[in-house]
């Protein structure tokens, strides 16, 4: 059976995990260490009040973090909650997913992709020219079954992507491309290098998440045979 949503939540935070979650009211609080959205928001499990949210907030505050929400799409109370407190609405995000095998039916040319870790220089270097730098590779470190993926194009390094596993899924993420290596083919390498690898460790699905506004890798997943399968997005305080 495909995973849906909920599944990829599940797997979004297995994969690109927080320095630290705790519970504290509805809430599920994260302390990111500086590695951006996803492992900074907080997450509602239950009813809330007014109340919780300025405790929620406080909490954040305490954490030197401003308050931020992931909208999952059974949250539509809390989304217009924050909306009416002033909460601005960003970065809109689809989960995609698709069997392994749907990219595991060509090999590979040899010396275009390779899965590396530790990461190597090159691929810091790579990362952080797309604004992925030590907090990010910190996120990556946290999660258990993983690997980094270094793609080589016109013999020449090219681009980089972090996989992880979580049950049967692979989630794949920070996928950089070096801009005069772009529009040639090398995202779906590795994309299909992911592939094979979590084939290897025993995921049936591929998954990956992408901004809604980045209409070119948007075309490139339902090109690949990528499902929409669900969304969130953030409410951040207005401060």
């Amino acid at each position: 059976m495909s995973p849906d949503a909920v599944k990829l939540y599940d797997v979004t935070e297995a994969t690109w995990p927080p320095a630290r979650s705790w519970q504290q009211g509805p809430w599920t609080l994260r302390d990111g260490a500086g590695g951006g959205k996803r492992v900074s928001s907080a997450t509602v499990n239950g009813p809330f009040t007014d109340a919780d949210i300025a405790e929620a907030e406080a909490a954040m505050r305490m954490q030197e973090q401003r308050p931020l929400f992931m909208i999952r799409e059974a949250d539509a109370a809390l989304d217009a909650a924050l909306d009416a407190r002033g909460y601005n609405l960003i970065d809109e995000v689809m989960l995609y997913v698709t069997p392994v095998e749907t990219l595991t039916d060509k090999p590979i040319p040899r010396v275009t992709c390779f899965n590396i870790w530790e990461p190597l220089a090159i691929m810091a270097e790579i990362w952080a020219g797309g604004g992925v730098g030590p907090a990010r590779l910190a996120v990556m470190e946290r999660a258990q079954v993983k690997t980094g993926i270094l793609s080589r194009w016109n013999e020449k390094p090219a681009g980089v992507a972090f996989a992880a596993v979580h049950g049967d899924v692979a989630m794949v993420h920070a996928v950089e491309v070096l801009p005069h290596q772009r529009k040639q083919g090398v995202a779906e390498w590795m994309m299909r290098a992911a592939a094979f690898w979590a084939a290897k460790q025993g995921a049936t699905h591929l998954a990956v998440l992408c901004v809604t506004r980045n209409k070119p890798a948007n075309a490139l997943y339902t090109k690949l045979g990528f499902t929409p399968v669900g969304t969130y997005h953030y409410r951040q305080h207005p401060e």
